[in-house]
């Protein structure tokens, strides 16, 4: 018989066959069945068990996902700890925990790597994953620069593995329907689309030389950043504010979603030119080190626009919602946010709409709901061959480069062409923050 990691490398198709034949040599139906559930189980391992942990406990708990949790992993003893008790309540049995990824990885009978760690880790960890065989889900931003983008769709590609980046609107079933509409037609010609998002983040403390906190392990925490001493605040969640050792600021970490959307409704590639308008902007004095207002421009060609309205810590409505995208077209125009969308004619007035009901969180930290599980459940079914991916990595890394094409601008203070084709920044300063420094013997290497 087929060992279990052959049959998922194999199309679901055939053992499908012999399963309605009723037996094998003998066997009763029910029987070969529980074997083939057996042998389509995909064991998972979760790396990085911080707030977007609350995202996996229903789809990876569900009984039709025929999943086996093997690991949980993270480099702080209570977030292990933590994790283990929450999915105390969702599964009957109890993975292994884990603080050093690379043990997780050398594992060969994980098939599956839901990558969950900081920013600076979700590149490099997933080629690491990768080479090793498995199959991986890279929450957002599955890079943390232009160079990681590119390395990732390559080590996809080199190692014939599925990648999945966590923008999870793809799956969203009213999103859907609103881009199939906006496709065939519905309001002209679409043109430009305004991305946006608004929050209210309080101030953060300016970084004091810390003793590293009880349970951890702070020099695997930084891993392929440059490696410094431990400052406090850090590990939880403030390192996406202070500096780009780690993080990749307010559009690495939000504007990736709605980015995607737009440029999924626009349907365009690579933009043209590039320009920002970026600051910060509240609290002067806090230990913020980043913009936390940013107005980005992106042009395409054929005269196309998608806008980019952030802001972190001043949350005006601007638009009537705390997040969301709205797209203008010839013959009228669309907005679409998690849990609805609308679509109106040249007077405003509302043509269509549609409330899912969806109980997919917004802007609250973490977040997770009924679009994130079904985002997760198609990745195990496009494993299995059953669906196609919603969000491959080689479509998801061309909506990521607007972020560092973003960030670029900012950090240089300059607008910039981009090559359509090849993605490419026509400036030699914004070019030598295509990559990144690492520490020695982090580099990721395909």
């Amino acid at each position: 018989m087929y060992s279990r990691r052959k049959f998922l490398t194999n199309s679901v198709l055939g053992g499908t066959a012999l399963a309605c034949s009723g037996s094998l040599m003998g066997m009763p139906a029910k029987s070969y069945n529980r074997i083939i559930g057996s042998n389509d189980r995909l064991n998972i391992a979760i790396a990085g068990l911080g707030r977007r942990l609350a995202a996996f406990y229903n789809p990876i708990g569900l009984k039709e996902s025929n999943v086996q949790l093997s690991y949980l992993c993270d480099v702080m003893a209570k977030q292990r700890e933590k994790a283990l008790y929450n999915f105390s309540k969702h599964i009957s049995y109890k993975p292994k925990l884990e603080v050093d990824i690379r043990n997780v990885i050398a594992d060969k009978e994980v098939d599956v790597l839901i990558n969950l760690t900081p920013d600076h880790w979700h590149t490099p960890g997933s080629i690491m994953a990768l080479k090793a065989g498995k199959h991986v889900y890279v929450e957002k931003p599955c890079s943390h620069n232009m160079n990681e983008n590119e390395l990732l769709v390559q080590a996809a590609q080199k190692y014939d593995k599925l990648v999945q980046m966590g923008n999870q609107q793809r799956s969203s079933n009213h999103t859907i329907e609103l881009i199939n509409e906006i496709h065939r037609g519905t309001i002209g010609k679409p043109y430009k689309a305004v991305a946006f998002y608004v929050n209210s983040r309080k101030p953060v403390p300016v970084q004091k030389k810390s003793s590293v906190p009880q349970g951890l392990d702070w020099e695997l925490w930084q891993g392929p950043a440059v490696h410094r001493e431990y400052t406090s605040e850090t590990w939880n969640y403030n390192w996406h504010w202070y500096g780009w050792n780690y993080g990749t600021a307010e559009a690495g970490n939000n504007a990736t979603h709605e980015l995607d959307v737009a440029r999924w409704a626009l349907q365009v590639q690579y933009p043209e030119h590039t320009s920002v308008l970026a600051d910060k902007r509240q609290f002067k004095d806090d230990g913020w080190e980043m913009y936390d207002s940013m107005e980005a421009t992106f042009r395409f060609p054929d005269n196309k626009l998608i806008q980019w309205d952030g802001k972190s810590r001043n949350a005006y409505s601007t638009y009537g919602a705390g997040r969301g995208t709205i797209i203008y077209a010839s013959d009228g125009a669309a907005f679409v946010d998690r849990d609805r969308y609308e679509i109106t004619d040249l007077n405003g007035k509302v043509i269509k709409e549609m409330s899912s009901g969806s109980n997919e969180s917004g802007t609250a930290l973490g977040g997770g709901g009924d679009t994130s599980t079904a985002h997760v459940l198609n990745f195990f079914n496009a494993i299995r061959g059953k669906e196609k991916l919603q969000a491959p990595i080689a479509d998801a890394a061309v909506s990521m480069a607007m972020v560092h094409y973003a960030n670029i601008a900012y950090r240089t203070n300059k607008e910039f062409d981009v090559d359509t084709k090849t993605g490419r920044i026509y400036d030699r300063e914004a070019m030598a923050l295509w990559g990144r420094e690492y520490e020695k013997g982090w580099e990721p290497v395909l």
